[in-house]
């Protein structure tokens, strides 16, 4: 039953302030339409609490917890989000300068300094996405260099061992055939760290050349100040892949 509130005469609020529907009486509903709403208002309740996502046909709901996302397979609902759906996107971007000096053949330990990125994965089944652009030169004519990604302390997305070989993420087999030279390396990789803690992502760069060298990033090794060379950023990007 609907309420059936009728406007009876006046309508003006009284001079006092006090409450029209009381004076003069200009609103009325009888005790029975009250009656009657409350009526509905139980049965609509009691309607809606028994039909949720479970009551409903070829409904498949396993147990939730915190941070699930509600998903239709085509046959069921079901928790959590197709594999390979993006959940979160962590990027930083270095536009300042780096320098390590650096022995032959020798890959740094050291992370370079404003080029991390830190994400926490949503599940251990969840993949990392990791994405490296790095600008790098070297001090010597045809010096050598490249980088490995690292994933805390550990080198991740390199090659297998294979003799005095390095085992690198990236290289470029000149990085400064002239001194004002920068060369851009790029690399992605599919990480499955199986952790639900947070996790530091970085690289580490690397001197190819023959002897002790200064590797830079985001500059060259002469580093000329004039509108014909720039000092372009870095940039890693991670991206959590549902498993």
């Amino acid at each position: 039953m609907a309420i059936s509130i009728t406007n009876l005469s006046g309508g003006n609020t009284p001079a006092d302030g006090s409450d029209p529907r009381t004076f003069p009486a200009i609103w009325n509903a009888t005790a029975t339409d009250l009656e009657g709403v409350a009526t509905d208002l139980d049965t609509l309740e009691a309607t809606v609490g028994a039909h949720d996502l479970n009551s409903l046909s070829g409904v498949g709901i396993t147990t939730p917890v915190e941070g699930d996302l509600l998903t239709y397979n085509g046959t069921s609902w079901v928790n959590g989000v197709p594999a390979g759906s993006i959940l979160q996107v962590v990027s930083t971007t270095k536009t300042d300068t780096y320098s390590e000096s650096l022995g032959t053949g020798v890959t740094s330990t050291n992370v370079v300094t404003g080029l991390t990125a830190t994400i926490t994965p949503s599940s251990t089944d969840s993949k990392i996405l990791v994405r490296v652009s790095v600008h790098l030169s070297n001090s010597t004519q045809y010096g050598e260099g490249g980088f490995v990604i690292r994933r805390g302390a550990t080198a991740i997305g390199i090659s297998d061992a294979s003799g005095s070989r390095p085992r690198l993420s990236a290289q470029a087999g000149v990085v400064s055939k002239n001194s004002s030279d920068v060369v851009l390396l790029s690399i992605e990789f599919l990480d499955s760290p199986a952790t639900t803690s947070e996790i530091v992502y970085g690289i580490s760069v690397h001197n190819g050349d023959t002897q002790t060298e200064t590797v830079y990033v985001n500059r060259s090794s002469a580093n000329i100040n004039s509108s014909r060379f720039s000092n372009p950023p870095s940039v890693i990007t991670l991206m959590e892949v549902a498993g």
